[in-house]
């Protein structure tokens, strides 16, 4: 066993960065993943981080020190968050495009307007078809333990592709919790030094960053989405070699209570563990439903997910997001297109939540599911989502007293 600590998720996620050995972490702060940074720049005043720490005078430039060092091979780390991602947007495609290997933590946190400096997960998202690799985080102890896996997917051989770990801004970034380090020759075993598959070197020059013509252009695309797709198989190697080595149950989705449920939540984030308590509670009531939690949303695990939900009646799908003008959250979306295909295939309505860092307690989900159980008897879908948490008509909400609206 590790050293049993209690440190907040940007603390953990700065002590994996630490014991990952990375030579070059570009830094601009924006709340609330600045303490990653800080921490960062602590360890490196204290000597114990050797990496080149380069401040930066915007996201942008953040991201673009990260392409630049990771072209010469180096290992590279940043993390953002919120109007930070929307900052370095240009420079997300063109890291995904290079086909380099970086790591960012991301503090999942709400965009403007109005400002607002507390979680949803409108910032990750909104770049979901940037080309990143996304694992989403349920506490302070995954974000440390991805941080090591997210190195080890991305300078795959096989991959080559950046990876954002994101974790719930303040719940997560900001909340002490009870976790457990690992020892750092254990880290060493599991991670090694990066190996650059084709790094620029003065003595042999290639072009970098060329014009893309149409002639060639589509077929550069394919080949960085088939990366994407084929880095499944890498992500749940992974997963299994990190479960062996340190004794936990990492996966690609993970389900609860799902052997006989007739509904089922989805859920991602930190979201996940009231939606478990929310389901338990049902559980005792009587009430057959389950919940999946989906922890890889790129690439999405079609497959997983049809196999997972394909025999329950109705799927609630708890976002952290809008997707304006659409049919709610990027999640539900996504998985209504990955069970279209099946022949008897349940509904999906999604369920958007803790919008701007609004609570979201087990009565809110208790209240939704209701109006699942609902969907499922009537076995009819009359809307494609439903607000939850959030004052108005047509929005299901739960009254600080206790009592239902």
């Amino acid at each position: 066993m590790g050293k049993l600590v209690a440190l907040t998720g940007n603390e953990a996620v700065a002590h994996a960065v630490k014991q990952s050995k990375p030579d070059v972490i570009a830094m601009y702060p924006i709340t609330p993943q600045t303490q990653i940074v800080e921490e960062l720049s602590q360890f490196h005043a204290d000597g114990e981080l050797d990496a080149e720490l380069m401040p930066a005078e915007s996201e942008h430039s953040a991201m673009s020190a990260c392409i630049g060092a990771s072209l010469t091979g180096a290992r590279v780390f940043t993390a953002s968050a919120s109007q930070g991602i929307a900052l370095m947007y240009e420079m997300l495609f063109v890291a995904s495009s290079f086909r380099l290997p970086i790591v960012m933590a991301v503090s999942n946190r709400a965009l403007n307007s109005p400002l607002n400096i507390w979680n949803d997960m409108s910032d990750t998202m909104g770049a979901r078809d940037s080309g990143w690799i996304q694992i989403y985080n349920r506490n302070a102890q995954e974000s440390y333990h991805t941080i090591f896996q997210a190195f080890r997917i991305a300078e795959d051989k096989d991959v080559q592709l950046p990876v954002m770990s994101c974790h719930d801004g303040f719940i997560i970034s900001h909340a002490t919790e009870g976790m457990e380090l690992l020892e750092q020759e254990d880290v060493d075993d599991f991670l090694p030094l990066r190996e650059a598959v084709l790094p620029i070197d003065v003595n042999n020059p290639i072009t970098v960053g060329c014009v893309g013509v149409p002639e060639y252009y589509p077929e550069i695309k394919v080949q960085q989405e088939v990366a994407t797709q084929e880095s499944l198989k890498t992500i749940k190697k992974v997963f299994n070699d990190f479960n062996k080595r340190f004794d936990t149950t990492y996966k690609i989705i993970s389900k609860h209570k799902m052997e006989d449920a007739e509904v089922a939540l989805l859920a991602i984030g930190s979201l996940a563990g009231t939606a478990q308590e929310a389901v338990n509670k049902m559980r005792k009531e009587g009430k057959k439903i389950g919940l999946v939690t989906i922890r890889v949303f790129r690439p999405f695990p079609i497959k997983e997910l049809q196999e997972s939900l394909k025999n329950v009646k109705a799927i609630g799908v708890i976002d952290r997001h809008i997707s304006f003008g659409s049919m709610g959250g990027a999640l539900g979306m996504e998985l209504r297109a990955a069970l279209y295909e099946l022949k008897d295939r349940p509904h999906v309505i999604s369920f958007p939540t803790g919008l701007g860092g609004r609570d979201t307690r087990i009565e809110h989900i208790e209240k939704a599911s209701e109006l699942l159980f609902g969907i499922a008897k009537k076995d009819q879908l009359e809307e494609n989502y439903k607000v939850v948490g959030c004052r108005g008509p047509g929005c299901i909400n739960v009254t600080y007293d206790g009592g239902v609206e």
